[in-house]
């Protein structure tokens, strides 16, 4: 792998000074590539390049002056696409030569805005009414998960979300869920409902036995205390299953 220098980003610039720049001035080449890439980024958007290229303009501002190509080529072939190489955990990026707090510090806020921007189309809406942007935001937060994470949302009445929280993180292939714990975090809230999220970093939505008998014992304490299990969404790479749908619930 290539090497990068670089030093954690001062906010109030474009750019971050690396730690050691090479002496003399970006080579011509290099300013013309970024230039161009930034110009079709502007008038063309991100559908008129490739994950590598956009991944490139998050790079230049973390490192400078230097051919950051291969270093983005080097994470998307570690990770497979831009979306996994974004959420990707920061000890991992950290193992890359050429990523230190500066590219990291980068992903994340780009991670961040994705989320933020997400969840502002669901909280505090009707969800039931408001399905494919809360499969939107599903997706944004968890699909592209190297271990699995277990969520909760919780509704009111008019099943507005009135709190979204993880209840839960994983290996690669379980999360451990406790459905009382679960039951008597609604009832502080003040639900009156809720939807179930969990992700399979395989990429496979299709539930396992476990899945089916957590959400059957989530189901019975939910019942018991008078709440409303809507669904359990188990989210893939690409796709997602919904429990309801499936006659699971």
């Amino acid at each position: 792998m290539s090497y990068f220098a670089e030093q954690s980003l001062p906010f109030d610039l474009d750019e971050a000074t690396p730690a050691r720049i090479r002496p003399g001035k970006t080579p011509s080449y290099m300013a013309d590539h970024r230039k161009r890439l930034r110009t079709r980024f502007v008038e063309g958007g991100a559908s008129a390049m490739p994950d590598y290229e956009l991944l490139e303009l998050i790079l230049f501002r973390a490192i400078p002056r230097q051919d950051v190509k291969p270093l983005a080529h080097d994470l998307m072939n570690a990770f497979g696409d831009f979306n996994r190489v974004i959420t990707a955990p920061i000890d991992r990026l950290r193992s890359f030569k050429g990523v230190g707090d500066a590219v990291i510090t980068e992903l994340k806020i780009v991670e961040a805005a994705a989320q933020r921007l997400a969840r502002s189309k669901v909280l505090n809406k009707q969800l039931i009414s408001s399905w494919d942007a809360l499969i939107d935001y599903c997706h944004t937060t968890m699909a592209h998960r190297e271990t699995e994470q277990f969520r909760v949302l919780f509704l009111d009445r008019k099943n507005v979300l009135i709190a979204d929280e993880e209840q839960a993180k994983g290996t690669v292939d379980h999360v451990p869920v406790y459905p009382r714990e679960v039951a008597k975090r609604a009832l502080e809230l003040n639900a009156s409902a809720l939807i179930l999220v969990h992700n399979h970093p395989s990429g496979d939505p299709t539930p396992s036995q476990i899945d089916i008998d957590m959400t059957a014992q989530m189901e019975m304490a939910c019942a018991a205390l008078g709440l409303t299990l809507h669904d359990h969404l188990i989210v893939g790479k690409s796709r997602e299953l919904s429990f309801k749908s499936e006659g699971y619930l």
